[in-house]
């Protein structure tokens, strides 16, 4: 079955040409000029994947992208202006698994959406059955890579694939410093670039979030300079 990715933007021009690019990559597309329309959408019809303009009319990107993260952990790319870095930044915050700048290339977009959308699926183990082996414990975190469960003192915390990615590569070995590259292979794999600030947003959200069940949470180390650990 192809996976169904949701492309929001207002340009028809652009939904017009990388709807005709993807489906001749074997995907579904779903199309919507605006923000409400497409979580109307959504929510009645699940995607595998979305894509979102930040500046739209009646719900713009960033409001659609908040509301999605309230149901759905879904890999989220959005598009922003050449030069609003301040758009970029707060999608990241918000939960955007990446951002790319208009104008863009169509095969660098589907090369973005092709690595996330495997990443979704190897964090899952769709396809495979449960192994034993993908469970990492440490202290009082468990992931479990076969159900895309991560666990803090018991309770759940709902990550995005690229943050599940993150806790994974610094919790795999304690008191080993990761640098910002090391952690964009981890996330991204090594053929896609994000710069630094990329990387510091998903860690400043992941902390919130452990910090949303337990105010004491430390485990993950800034060392300035250098990079991130996960304290032992």
């Amino acid at each position: 079955m192809a996976q169904v990715i949701a492309l929001v933007d207002d340009d028809r021009n652009i939904l017009t040409s990388v709807s005709i690019a993807l489906e001749a990559e074997g995907y579904e597309v779903r199309t919507y000029g605006d923000g409400d329309e497409a979580l109307r959408g959504i929510s009645t019809r699940p995607v595998d994947m979305a894509v979102l303009d930040i500046k739209m009319p009646r719900m713009d990107g960033l409001e659609l992208l908040q509301r999605l993260r309230q149901t759905t952990q879904m890999p989220i790319i959005f598009l922003t202006s050449k030069d609003d870095e301040t758009d970029e930044l707060q999608g990241l915050r918000m939960g955007a698994d990446d951002y790319i700048k208009k104008p863009f290339s169509q095969r660098l977009l589907i090369e973005r959406i092709k690595t996330l959308l495997r990443r979704t699926e190897l964090a899952q183990g769709k396809g495979t059955a449960p192994d034993p082996g993908q469970t990492l414990v440490r202290g009082e975190l468990v992931l479990d890579g076969a159900r895309h469960l991560c666990t803090w003192k018991g309770k759940a915390i709902d990550l995005t694939v690229t943050e599940f990615l993150l806790v994974k590569a610094l919790a795999i070995r304690p008191g080993h410093v990761k640098n910002r590259d090391q952690l964009m292979d981890a996330a991204y794999g090594e053929h896609i670039y994000v710069d630094d600030r990329t990387i510091d947003s998903h860690i400043k959200r992941l902390r919130k979030k452990f910090k949303a069940v337990d105010d004491d949470f430390q485990q993950i180390e800034t060392l300035y300079g250098v990079g991130y650990k996960y304290k032992e």
